[in-house]
C-alpha cells in the first residue's frame, strides 16, 4: 500500500477491491470490510463498498430499459410486415380475380376458398418467418465466433413462438383479403371485374 501511494502521489486509498469465495458470501464479506475501516478510522463511518449486486442491478435496469425499446421496434416491425403481407394478398387476388371466379363457377364454396387464400399466407408468413429466424441464427452465430465467452443463444421457447407470431400475423393480416375473395360474384369474377 505504501508503494501505492507513493507511485501514485497520493496519502490515502481511493479504491480497494476485495473479492468473495461466492455468491453467498458476498454480503458478510461487504459488512466485514465497513467493520474492519470503521475500526481503522476511529469509529467513523466514511466509505463506500459497492458490490456487485449493485452492479448488477443497475446493469438489469438498463437492459429492461433496452428491452422495451426493442420491443416497442418489433411491434412496429410487425405491423409493418402485416400491412405488407396485405398488400401482397391484395395484388395477389386482384391478379387472380379469373382464376377465383372459375373456382367458383366449378363449385367451390366460400369456406374453401377463404382457406386456400389463408393457406398462402401461411405460406408466405412461414417463409419470412424462417428467413427472419435464420439471419437471427446468423447474427447469434457471428456473435460467438467474434466473442467465444458470450453464450449467445436463443431459446428454443423464444425461436418457436417467434415463429408462431410470423404465422398468427401473416394470417390475421391476410383476413382481409381472403374474405374478399371468398365474397367474389362468379361471373363477374370470370370476367376479370
Amino acid at each position: 500500500m505504501a508503494s501505492a501511494q507513493q507511485m501514485f502521489n497520493t496519502s490515502s486509498l481511493f479504491r480497494i477491491l476485495v473479492e468473495a469465495k461466492n455468491r453467498e458470501a458476498i454480503e458478510p464479506v461487504k459488512q466485514m470490510v465497513i467493520e474492519v475501516l470503521q475500526k481503522r478510522h476511529q469509529g467513523e463511518k466514511d466509505v463506500t463498498v459497492v458490490t456487485q449486486d449493485a452492479v448488477l442491478e443497475t446493469f438489469d435496469e438498463i437492459l429492461g430499459a433496452l428491452t422495451y425499446a426493442v420491443s416497442g421496434i418489433a411491434a412496429i416491425s410487425l405491423a409493418v410486415a402485416g400491412i405488407l403481407i396485405m398488400n401482397v394478398m391484395l395484388v395477389a387476388i386482384s391478379e387472380r380475380t379469373a382464376e377465383i371466379g372459375l373456382l367458383k363457377a366449378l363449385g367451390a364454396s366460400r369456406g374453401q376458398i377463404l382457406r386456400l387464400i389463408l393457406a398462402e399466407a401461411v405460406l408466405l408468413s412461414a417463409l419470412g418467418g424462417g428467413l427472419g429466424l435464420g439471419l437471427g441464427e446468423l447474427g447469434c452465430y457471428v456473435i460467438r465466433q467474434a466473442f467465444p465467452v458470450l453464450p449467445a443463444y436463443a431459446p428454443v421457447w423464444v425461436v418457436a413462438s417467434v415463429f408462431g407470431l410470423a404465422l398468427f400475423t401473416g394470417l390475421l393480416f391476410s383476413l382481409l383479403p381472403a374474405r374478399r375473395a371468398a365474397r367474389l360474384d362468379p361471373v363477374l369474377a370470370l370476367s376479370g371485374r
